[in-house]
């Protein structure tokens, strides 16, 4: 699962009023090089929540993106190798998201998440 797909989902669980973001739990992490689109990038950077965004590539060993952003680094290369690289090529193979609220973990198996919700969550 890869980070742009990360931002977004929440957790949909009846009663919850603050499912995102999901914490992630990252056991297997691994990066999967992805041809770089600045036009694309250029518009998922108006869509993404940074705070989450950055906090999910730490969780997943990625350290190289600043604590805040805005739309002026969009014309800094580096900025954008950064951005693309944590957003598309970093990707969580195993591991958990969990809910915020809860704390109910949504397994992550072979890159992809399993939302499911158990019968009495729905």
């Amino acid at each position: 699962m890869r980070l742009i797909t990360h931002n977004m989902l929440s957790s949909n669980i009846k009663g919850v009023v603050n499912g995102f973001p999901l914490r992630i739990e990252a056991e297997k992490v691994v990066e999967k090089t992805m041809e770089m689109n600045s036009e694309f990038l250029e518009k998922m950077f108006e869509k993404v929540d940074w705070k989450a965004f950055v906090d999910a590539s730490r969780a997943m060993g990625y350290t190289e993106l600043p604590e805040e952003a805005n739309s002026s680094m969009l014309d800094s290369d580096e900025f954008l190798n950064r951005f693309h690289h944590a957003l598309l090529e970093l990707d969580l193979e195993e591991g958990a998201l969990v809910c915020p609220e809860t704390g109910r973990r949504f397994p992550v198996s072979k890159g992809i998440p399993n939302m499911l919700l158990h019968e009495d969550e729905v």
